[in-house]
């Protein structure tokens, strides 16, 4: 009978045993491929990519799922292309399949989002029910035991010395301001005369600005009647559904 620690027995079998087992060799060298020359790997690369191995047919045991435009190639579109989708999801939504559940269905009741999308009359009535005649719950049950002393008896609580001594509030004087305190001066645009903002126009830098300023407000327009278009949009779809 051997005397062998558990480690020994894993790494070195018992003779024994492995008498009538085949022995399996154990590698734990690093591939060859690691140590072969510069050019012999070369050759190698050279030789897949002219003359790859024919391998078999890849055999695929799950169902394919269509997860739609890859996330790198969504980053990868320019700004116009997903505004435009943008508009032609709320304009005409995809239509989608009906949802396979194969979990059983839990209610939860109603969900918050369809809460908050009720008016501000519906929750003003249900409060009211609630509390005119408030729903009767069932007692509840626990299984916890209460603890008595919460406090142990040894502990001494000692309250705070601003709520025993009693004194009368004594309100200081304001520290009085300086005389030469620096009074804050308002100032406000002076107009200028008519010349000197014909003489701003005339120069180039001047005109440059203000057409600028001009493409900007019509710019500044156009996206304003976008979005309150969109708005009134979304506005009148979820009236329709009402």
């Amino acid at each position: 009978m051997s005397y062998r620690s558990n480690a020994a027995e894993a790494w070195y079998p018992d003779p024994q045993s492995t008498a009538a087992q085949p022995e399996s060799p154990l590698d734990l060298l690093p591939p060859s491929s690691l140590t072969q020359p510069l050019w012999r790997s070369l050759v190698g690369n050279l030789r897949d990519t002219f003359a790859p191995a024919k391998l078999p047919p890849l055999e695929l045991t799950s169902r394919p799922v269509n997860v739609g435009l890859l996330l790198g190639e969504r980053l990868r579109l320019p700004w116009f292309r997903t505004v435009f989708t943008s508009i032609g999801d709320v304009i005409s939504p995809e239509t989608l399949p009906p949802l396979e559940l194969e979990s059983r269905a839990v209610d939860v009741g109603e969900l918050i989002t369809d809460q908050l999308s009720h008016f501000w009359w519906g929750s003003l009535l249900r409060n009211l029910a609630d509390r005119v005649s408030p729903e009767t719950m069932p007692a509840l049950n626990l299984t916890s035991k209460p603890i008595l002393d919460i406090i142990p008896k040894s502990w001494i609580l000692l309250p705070l010395w601003s709520e025993v001594v009693d004194t009368p509030k004594v309100f200081y004087p304001d520290k009085p301001k300086p005389a030469d305190a620096v009074r804050p001066v308002n100032l406000q645009p002076a107009a200028l005369p008519a010349e000197k903002l014909e003489a701003l126009i005339t120069e180039p830098t001047a005109a440059d600005l203000l057409r600028d300023l001009r493409r900007s407000r019509i710019r500044q327009r156009i996206w304003i009647g976008l979005a309150t278009a969109q708005i009134l949009y979304m506005a009148a779809m979820a009236l329709g559904k009402l």
